[in-house]
């Protein structure tokens, strides 16, 4: 038996690249990513299309959490970084405040990406599922 979404039921398809005129400001929600991952891939059900969704993102927080860098190759890098204890200023009032230290996490998107936001990379392909 084989499973939905094995690289015998996907198919590599050219992605729709936005021209500047088609940009709408609107925020992609986890809503709108799931139903694009149901469309994309019909093999599988709603319910399972969103535990996978739900799954990959869990590991990825899971893996920051943990301090490890996280490397999505054709979309970007995440990585945590420890900030040191310094100085900072209040802007209104100039009085000197301690900032504490701390960790931030970085994004650092892939040439590949960069170059798709930027209308480039017209023949970049995706893997869907049918």
């Amino acid at each position: 038996m084989e499973k939905a979404g094995s690289s015998r039921n996907c198919r590599r398809k050219q992605v729709h690249r936005v021209s500047p005129r088609e940009k709408t400001g609107k925020t992609a929600t986890r809503a709108d990513l799931l139903d694009a991952i149901y469309e994309s891939c019909r093999t599988l059900s709603r319910a399972q299309a969103r535990d996978i969704f739900e799954m990959a993102l869990g590991e990825i927080s899971e893996a920051l959490v943990r301090g490890e860098t996280v490397k999505l190759r054709s979309f970007g890098l995440f990585a945590v970084r420890s900030k040191r204890e310094r100085i900072g200023r209040n802007p209104r009032t100039g009085v000197e405040v301690p900032i504490k230290p701390r960790r931030v996490l970085t994004f650092k998107p892939s040439p590949v990406l960069i170059a798709s936001v930027n209308g480039g990379e017209e023949n970049a392909e995706s893997e869907t599922c049918d």
